[in-house]
This record gives C-alpha cells, structure tokens and sequence, in this order.
C-alpha cells in the first residue's frame, strides 16, 4: 500500500508502514532524494524566522538542516545524536519517544554545541512532527543550551500534529487504517 503526497511541488509515493494494529504510517524518507530535500528546503526557509542557528535530531532531519543553512548562508547548523561519540566532551541530553521508534531515546548535543546555541535564537527542524516527542527533547535541549527557541518548522505533520498551531509544516500526512485509508 502507497500514500501519494503533493510537498513543495513533488509528489511522491509513500510506504505504508504498520505501527500499532490497525494503525499505519506513510514513510517520508528525504534521504537520497536530492531534489526532495532541496525543494522542501526552499519552501521552509521562506516560513523561517529570523534565526542564528538550527538544530535538527539525527538522522533524517540532517539532510534538510543542511541544505536550509546553506540556503540562509549560515555556517552551521547543530545535531542532537542518538548516541555520545568519543569526540563529545560536557554533553547535554534528554530522553525522547518517537512514533518511529519502540524504545525510548536519548538525545545528546556536545558541549561545544550547548555553548554556540547560548543566548542564540533557535530554529528547530525535522522532517515529520507527529506525537511531537522528538521535538520535546530538541526543545529541552534548546533550553538547557541557553537558546531562544524562536520557531519549530517541520516538512510534514502526521496525524493530530497538523492541529498544533507552534509549528509550521508544508503538508499533512494523515495517519492510515489497516486498509490504507486515511484516519483524519
């Protein structure tokens, strides 16, 4: 089963994906989709904020940071790891449970990150916001840094996140029945 979304003047056809009985998500992956990504990119920057830096979740909302840095002519951009690597020294962390993922996460920013992002206004950017956990840990994380969250931008928001009126998205991506029909 397929799900075609229209997103920043792309269709393209999505996966359907069992998550829960009866419950099923459309599979957004920006990865390797160079024409995606940039496209998308262009759309969110236009709905940004003025912002210093962005912070993204690893792993699918890297290629998107990215390009919208490059875009926006900003040098950098901060990612929040699933894991602590041997070069992060002072890290910061806050656990998150996504709709994707069955166990809960942990994410982590270094220490040289927490300090770039202090006293800074801060863009956060995924891919899809749908329970909104990953993007509660990102928020933690943004405050713990000591920076201003000044916008929450997101190519897709699934199911009940399309109600959310502290994001901005480009489209809806319902959530879907053991049929295939969308539920909202």
């Amino acid at each position: 089963m397929y799900y075609t979304i229209k997103v920043a003047g792309l269709e393209r056809n999505l996966p359907l994906c069992p998550i829960a009985e009866n419950l099923y998500i459309g599979a957004f992956i920006m990865f390797g989709d160079v024409e995606l990504t940039e496209r998308c990119a262009e759309e969110l920057i236009k709905k940004a904020p003025e912002h210093d830096v962005i912070i993204t979740a690893e792993s699918k909302g890297i290629p998107l940071a990215y390009e919208m840095c490059r875009l926006s002519g900003k040098n950098r951009y901060v990612l929040a790891r699933k894991s602590v690597k041997l070069y992060m020294k002072d890290v910061v962390s806050c656990e998150t449970k996504s709709i994707t993922t069955e166990a809960k996460q942990t994410l982590y920013i270094d220490g040289d990150d927490a300090e770039y992002m202090k006293g800074k206004r801060v863009l956060i950017v995924d891919d899809v916001i749908s329970t909104g956990g990953s993007l509660l840990s990102l928020e933690e994380l943004v405050k713990k840094a000591g920076g201003e969250i000044v916008g929450k931008l997101t190519v897709l928001a699934e199911g009940e996140a399309a109600e959310r009126d502290d994001i901005g998205y480009l489209e809806v991506l319902p959530l879907f029945d053991e049929k295939g029909n969308p539920l909202n």
